[in-house]
């Protein structure tokens, strides 16, 4: 979900979003929406629990950028990328993405995201597969805990 913030008469998007795969989006004016928050408790809790999860996120990456590293913030991505906590050690990331929307995720530049990007490879934590693909594995998290 995106847009939110129009339910609380902002008329200036201050954000955007970008789809990194082929994607169907729905438009639910304010009105409906007001209606259905106001009218179907099990949907308001829904949408405000993934706000809450959202503002949480938001958060932890303003503290981020804030007093941790760009390496830390790329293994940060990266591990939320593939949804990091699934059963598996090792995850594919879509293959529509690239250094280049690392480094804007990341807040630098894509020089820096393949310095980063060939470390994790020699770590074995990451590995380019077939289709532009990127493996993950679980075994970056040491690179985010690590103080």
């Amino acid at each position: 979900m995106f847009g939110e913030v129009c339910l609380v008469n902002e008329s200036l998007r201050k954000s955007t979003a970008t789809a990194i795969q082929l994607s169907t989006i729905a438009c639910l004016e304010k009105g409906p929406m007001v209606r259905l928050i106001e009218q179907e408790p099990a949907f308001a809790k829904l949408f405000i629990s993934y706000l809450l999860s959202r503002m949480v996120r938001v958060e932890r990456d303003f503290v981020d950028r804030l007093f941790d590293f760009s390496e830390k913030r790329l293994a940060r991505i990266l591990l939320l990328l593939v949804h990091f906590g699934k059963e598996s050690r090792t995850e594919a990331v879509h293959p529509g993405i690239n250094q280049k929307h690392l480094a804007q995720i990341v807040g630098t530049t894509r020089s820096r995201v393949s310095h980063f990007m060939n470390k994790f490879r020699a770590m074995g934590s990451i590995d380019y597969a077939g289709n532009g693909g990127l493996a993950v594995d679980s075994g970056l998290l040491s690179v985010v805990l690590h103080d």
